[in-house]
């Protein structure tokens, strides 16, 4: 016995909402990825500050400190991805229990 094949059908029906999550999910990585430059990705200080939980402020308070790398161009405060990453392994401390 043959089965009629419909956008109905349970299997139609589950294969269009698979296509959807991965659509939703495509959507998702293209909305949150930064080209790179030279292999380098930077992010903007609102980027790094909810990164690392940190407020703005408190980034303007490492620069001025020397204790974070940046690039400013203009007005514009640049974070290179790879330094921060750095910067987090270096402060980076095991437990000691």
């Amino acid at each position: 016995m043959s089965e009629i094949v419909t956008k109905d059908t349970e299997r139609v029906v589950r294969f269009f909402k698979s296509l959807d999550r991965m659509l939703d999910g495509i959507e998702a990585m293209v909305k949150n990825h930064k080209p790179t430059l030279n292999g380098e990705r930077y992010l903007t200080d609102r980027e790094v500050s909810v990164r690392l939980r940190l407020s703005r402020r408190t980034l303007q308070d490492y620069r001025d400190q020397g204790r974070i790398p940046y690039c400013q161009l203009g007005g514009k405060i640049l974070y290179r991805e790879s330094d921060i990453q750095r910067m987090l392994e270096q402060s980076y401390r095991d437990a000691f229990r």
